[in-house]
């Protein structure tokens, strides 16, 4: 039976990595501590000032099977696909892309120095939707509602609904996605939010620290800076600000609960379908 208040159970700073043409980040989940969050796949998070760190960006490469989501804090980025679409991602701003039966696409820096930030997630997709037409969805900083809870609380919400009503623009109806950045100015200010009890659920602390509060004393429950938490199913989750200008992503989707074949760039149900992807990348079917 699930609780009422979530606690974490596991933790992670991620590894570093390379991605692209040579893009250094961290992989906070798809490495050796968090191989798979059902039906969070990867979980990349990148920061620099160093032009070396990010200009070689992501050239063209296909996906199939699940969605791919980027969401900036800092700087630009210019994403360009096989199906004459393009477009710039500022700070702020947040692109959900199916990727479905088959896309080739880009993403380079829009920017040749300066501070680029933000995150990349894949997030699966199931059978049925595995080859539905690619499309995006995709929101400007303005474009996506914020909802102030007292003197020190700013959410924004990307997808999902609030407890106060605020809806996020971001709609997938596979998974029930909610995701969230909340920023917490003070320290012990406290933020609650409802949980759905059937969804994996996590967060991100992207700047001080926070402690999710709970009736399980655990060490696990302090999270700080670049950390990931994973937390247990519940109903309800509190988080309090340890310092100043405190700030985390939340994370939740209900899992598919299906075999994963993963192959490169592409996440499908069986190895046969990862060989079929690859055959069809190949003679031009994407």
């Amino acid at each position: 039976m699930n609780t009422q208040q979530t606690h974490v159970i596991q933790k992670t700073k991620g590894i570093v990595a390379s991605d692209g043409a040579g893009v250094n980040l961290t992989r906070v989940i798809g490495n050796q501590d968090i191989s798979f969050l059902d039906p969070f796949l990867m979980l990349d998070y990148f920061e620099s000032e160093d032009p070396n760190d990010y200009l070689a960006g992501f050239p063209s490469h296909p996906h199939r099977g699940f969605e791919t989501v980027t969401y900036l804090l800092a700087g630009k980025m210019r994403h360009k696909d096989n199906q004459g679409h393009e477009g710039v991602i500022q700070a702020g701003g947040v692109q959900w892309m199916t990727a479905g039966k088959g896309i080739i696409h880009s993403e380079m820096p829009e920017q040749e120095n300066g501070l680029l930030k933000g995150f990349q997630l894949w997030v699966n997709l199931p059978k049925e939707a595995k080859m539905a037409d690619p499309s995006y969805q995709e929101f400007t900083p303005d474009e996506i509602p914020t909802e102030r809870r007292g003197e020190h609380t700013l959410l924004k919400v990307i997808t999902g609904k609030t407890s106060q009503g605020t809806v996020g623009p971001v709609i997938n109806n596979y998974i029930q996605p909610s995701m969230m950045h909340v920023q917490l100015d003070e320290k012990n200010t406290t933020f609650t939010e409802n949980l759905d009890p059937n969804a994996n659920s996590f967060i991100y602390v992207i700047s001080g620290s926070v402690q999710v509060e709970s009736d399980e004393i655990s060490p696990l429950n302090k999270v700080n800076l670049r950390e990931l938490a994973v937390l247990t199913p519940a109903q309800q989750i509190s988080v309090t600000a340890l310092q100043d200008d405190s700030a985390f992503l939340l994370l939740s989707a209900q899992p598919i609960n299906e075999p994963i074949a993963r192959g490169g760039p592409f996440v499908m149900n069986t190895q046969q379908e990862i060989e079929q992807a690859f055959s069809d990348y190949r003679n031009g079917k994407f």
